[in-house]
């Protein structure tokens, strides 16, 4: 090991650049290796080593690609799914109960798009990079939460997904992944905990869940935000709103519908508020307003789709 040490103090700057970059990338995967970086920080003194362990994990990393390859081909084999959207088949689990093309063919959202920087609406404007927080939509002035954003439009791919969300617990993989995409860009980033939209306890014990918490609890696992799902509760039970409905009569549904039951939880935190849909915005806005009475320093939406 010394003698290793000592080619690397008299290596090249060139050389030496490469191996450090080489121990930034292992240290920056070891949480997601579920390693200690100040651990086995030691054991990556030289380059060798750097390198030897890369290629153990890209080896690794292969292996399950091609495991998972396989068990997707046996899994359509022997119990064939049909795509929710186009009929087709669906050959791999992760994408849920859409096929791959539905999804590239899906509405989702980038982060180059033009959106109202408040309540995330497509804007047909065109403004420089530097400007995007400008851009307003003029329709969500009055509403409470500080900004939100959503994977994608409520068509296709996400449709049918929620839809399942609806009557199954779980979440894919792909809209998982893309939930986690769009946190991790601006504004949402300042988030620093997870709230589910909460469900009456009547609607929920109909369901046997609410979906909202089972997409948090997703986040907070790829994010290692905490998550609290019981803060905020929705005290009035009200009607289901029906296709058409209007902004205006939306917003009187929910008003008053959400209490903070532990405030010193929410204060001073800047919450990311998590659904399934953003369609007016009021059901999130009503919400975001116990929480912001509560002492919450922001309140931040994310949601799968929006209207």
């Amino acid at each position: 090991m010394s003698a290793q040490r000592e080619r690397y103090r008299t290596a090249s700057g060139s050389e030496r650049d490469k191996d450090a970059s080489c121990a930034n990338l292992i240290l920056a995967c070891a949480p997601e290796l579920s390693l200690d970086p100040a651990r086995y920080r030691s054991r990556f003194c030289n380059a060798d080593c750097w390198r030897r362990w890369l290629n153990v994990s890209y080896d690794m990393n292969l292996v399950s690609s091609i495991a998972n390859h396989a068990f997707d081909a046996a899994l359509a084999l022997v119990y064939p799914q049909v795509c929710a959207v186009c009929g087709r088949s669906v050959e791999s689990r992760h994408d849920g109960v859409a096929c791959a093309r539905c999804w590239n063919e899906a509405p989702l959202f980038t982060g180059d798009e033009t959106l109202c920087w408040k309540c995330g609406a497509r804007s047909l404007a065109k403004v420089s990079y530097d400007r995007r927080e400008t851009v307003r939509c003029g329709r969500c002035e009055t509403d409470e939460f500080t900004a939100a954003r959503s994977g994608g439009l409520y068509e296709g791919a996400l449709r049918a997904s929620i839809l399942e969300l609806k009557r199954q617990p779980h979440v894919a993989r792909r809209v998982a992944h893309l939930m986690y995409d769009v946190l991790q860009r601006e504004p949402l980033n300042q988030a620093d905990m997870i709230i589910p939209v909460p469900l009456h306890h009547d609607r929920e014990r109909e369901r046997g869940f609410n979906q909202a918490c089972i997409l948090a609890r997703e986040l907070s696992r790829l994010s290692r935000l905490p998550v609290d799902e019981h803060s905020v509760i929705r005290r009035i039970h009200t009607e289901r709103h029906r296709a058409g409905t209007d902004a205006k009569a939306r917003r009187q549904s929910v008003a008053n519908a959400f209490t903070v039951r532990h405030p010193k939880s929410i204060a001073g935190k800047r919450v990311l508020l998590i659904d399934d849909v953003f369609t007016t915005g009021a059901t999130v806005s009503a919400c975001a307003e116990v929480l912001k009475e509560a002492g919450a320093e922001g309140v931040f939406v994310l949601t799968v789709a929006r209207v």
